[in-house]
C-alpha cells in the first residue's frame, strides 16, 4: 500500500463509487473538503445520492474519466486490473488504493470499534453507531447498509470514536486496527476465496491479533468456531444464551411487532430489553451491542432506550411498504443460514400468515460449494420463488457455471416428497438429506408451491400469479433482486416507466 497523507490530497476520484462501503468513503472525504469524484457501471439509489452532495458522477467506466490533475484513486476490489480507469491512473503516476486500504487510513488513528462475522455485520453495527449517538459520544459510523437517522451509510462525527463494519472478504479487515472488535459469529462464506472452514476462521482469528495491549474482544460464546480461535487479549465479553457467557439473554417473549429478552451481566439482573426487529439473530446482535454499552460505560438505560427505538436498516428485513394489499419485506439474505433465519423470523412476526418467499441466490460458486445448506434453509416458508442465480462479475469461474436456481428448486422438491413418503422412498435420492418431522413449515410447504424464474421478469410474474391477500412477501437477495421489491411499492420506475 503505498503512503497516504490526506492532507496534502484534494482530488479523489472512486473507481465503483456505487458501492455500500466505497460511497461511504466518498462521503466522508466530500464532507471534509476534498473533491471528489466517481464512476459506476449503472445508476443506483446510492449514486444518485452522491450526486445530490456534489460528487460528479460519470455511468460506464473510461480512461477518459482519469486526468493528471486526480491526486488520489480509490477503488472497489471488485475492480479487476485491466479496468481501464486504473490502468490510466497507473500510467499518469497517480497513487491508487482500495477502499479497505484507504479506510485503515482514517480508521487506525482513531478509537476504532469494528464489527465482524458472517452475519449481522451491517445491522449490528448500526445498533451500535445508533447507541453511541444516543450516550452523547458523537461518533463517525460508516455501515453497509442505510441507516434511516442518517439516510446514508455514513455518520461523521468529531469525538475519537470511529466504529466501522469489518468485511472479512478477501481478508480486508486485515486493514483495521481497532481497540474494540464485536465478533458475531463464523461460519464459512465466500468460497471462491476461502478454500474450507480452516481458512476462513484463521482470518478471524489473525484479525483479533490486531487489538492492543488493553483493547477489548466482544464475542459470541455460543458461537463454536469463534470460541475456538486463539486470541491474545484479556479482556473478552462473551454474550449469547448460555450460562457460561459473561452477558446472557434469556426468557425470550414475542408479542405483536415486537421481541423482548432479559439480560444477565456476570450474575447482576439488567432486567428487560425490547427490540422491534424480529428474529433470534438480532437479539444475538443485539446482545454484543450491550456488551458494547457496557465496556463504555453507557447506563444500562441509555441501552435500553436506544436498542427500542432501532428500527431497521436498508435491505435488513426492511418492511417496504404493500403490494397487492400484502406486506412486502426486502431482505439482503444470500447465505443460507441468514435465509433460513430470515424466513423464520418472518414466521415468528407474523403467526398465522402464509410466508411467500422469494429468492435470488448470489453467486454461482457460493451456491455450488453450500448447496446442501440452501436446501435446508426454505423449510419455513410456505411458498418458494426461485430467481435465476445473481452473476457476480469479476468473481465467477466457469467451471462454475454449471449450477442453476433450477437444480435447487428441482431438489427441494425431492426432499419434500421423500420426507413425505414412507421409509424406504429415502433411497430414491441418497444425496438429498429428508426433512425432519415436525420442522416448522413443512405440513404447509408442498412441492407444488415451489417454483424455479429464470430471471427478475418472470418472478414477478410468478408472484402476480400466485400471491395471495394473507400473504407476507419476503423478498430476499444481495443481487439486484432488491430493484424489483421497489418497484412493487411505488419506490422505484420500471423501465416502461423511465421511458
Amino acid at each position: 500500500m503505498q503512503k497516504v497523507d490526506f492532507d496534502k490530497i484534494s482530488k479523489i476520484h472512486f473507481i465503483g463509487v456505487g458501492g455500500i462501503g466505497l460511497s461511504a468513503i466518498a462521503r466522508l472525504m466530500k464532507k471534509g473538503g476534498k473533491e471528489a469524484s466517481g464512476s459506476d457501471l449503472s445508476r443506483s439509489l446510492v449514486v444518485e445520492s452522491l450526486e445530490k452532495i456534489g460528487i460528479k458522477i460519470y455511468i460506464g467506466q473510461s480512461e477518459k474519466n482519469i486526468n493528471k490533475n486526480i491526486d488520489l484513486v480509490i477503488y472497489t476490489t471488485a475492480v479487476l486490473e485491466e479496468n481501464p480507469e486504473l490502468k490510466k491512473a497507473r500510467e499518469l503516476g497517480i497513487k491508487t488504493i482500495t477502499y479497505p486500504e484507504s479506510l485503515g487510513l482514517v480508521f487506525n488513528d482513531k478509537f476504532g470499534i469494528a464489527v465482524c462475522g458472517t452475519h449481522g455485520k451491517s445491522s449490528t453495527t448500526a445498533m451500535a453507531g445508533l447507541l453511541l449517538d444516543d450516550a452523547k459520544l458523537d461518533p463517525s459510523v460508516i455501515v453497509g447498509s442505510i441507516v434511516p437517522r442518517y439516510k446514508s451509510n455514513l455518520r461523521a462525527g468529531k469525538s475519537k470514536y470511529f466504529l466501522i463494519e469489518a468485511c472479512e472478504y478477501e481478508r480486508a479487515f486485515l486493514n483495521y486496527y481497532p481497540q474494540i472488535i464485536i465478533l458475531n459469529n463464523i461460519e464459512l462464506d465466500h468460497t471462491d476465496y476461502y478454500k474450507d472452514i480452516k481458512d476462513f476462521r484463521s482470518a478471524f482469528e489473525e484479525f483479533a491479533g490486531h487489538l492492543p495491549e488493553g483493547g477489548i474482544l466482544i464475542c459470541n460464546g455460543d458461537d463454536e468456531q469463534v470460541s475456538s480461535i486463539k486470541y491474545q487479549v484479556s479482556n473478552v465479553v462473551k454474550f449469547g444464551f448460555g450460562e457460561n457467557n459473561d452477558l446472557v439473554g434469556k426468557d425470550i417473549r414475542f408479542e405483536a411487532g415486537k421481541v423482548k429478552f432479559n439480560v444477565k451481566y456476570k450474575g447482576k439482573d439488567l432486567g428487560e430489553f425490547v427490540l422491534k426487529v424480529p428474529g433470534k439473530f438480532n437479539i444475538y446482535n443485539s446482545l454484543g451491542v450491550i456488551s458494547l454499552g457496557l465496556s463504555l460505560d453507557i447506563p444500562v438505560d441509555v441501552i435500553k432506550k436506544s436498542l427500542a427505538g432501532y428500527s431497521g436498516i436498508w435491505r435488513r428485513f426492511e418492511i417496504k411498504g404493500e403490494y397487492k394489499g400484502v406486506p412486502v419485506i426486502s431482505d439482503y439474505a444470500h447465505h443460507p443460514t441468514a435465509v433460513k433465519s430470515t424466513i423464520e423470523a418472518a414466521r415468528e412476526f407474523y403467526p398465522g400468515k402464509r410466508i411467500f418467499a422469494v429468492f435470488q441466490p448470489h453467486q454461482h460458486n457460493r451456491t455450488k460449494k453450500l448447496y446442501k445448506d440452501f436446501l435446508e434453509s426454505f423449510d419455513a416458508a410456505d411458498v418458494i420463488i426461485l430467481s435465476e442465480i445473481f452473476d457476480v462479475a469479476g468473481r465467477e469461474e466457469k467451471q462454475d457455471q454449471n449450477i442453476s436456481s433450477y437444480n435447487m428448486a428441482e431438489d427441494i422438491k425431492k426432499k419434500l416428497e421423500i420426507g413425505n413418503c414412507p421409509p424406504k422412498a429415502e433411497k430414491l435420492e441418497n444425496s438429498i438429506p429428508p426433512l425432519k418431522k415436525g420442522a416448522r413449515g413443512i405440513s404447509n410447504l408442498e412441492s407444488k408451491n415451489i417454483f424455479y424464474a429464470k430471471d427478475l421478469e418472470e418472478t414477478r410474474k410468478l408472484i402476480d400469479e400466485k400471491i395471495k391477500p394473507d400473504d407476507i412477501l419476503l423478498i430476499m437477495g444481495a443481487g439486484d433482486i432488491y430493484k424489483m421489491a421497489d418497484e412493487m411499492v411505488g419506490k422505484l420506475k420500471t423501465k416502461s416507466e423511465k421511458r
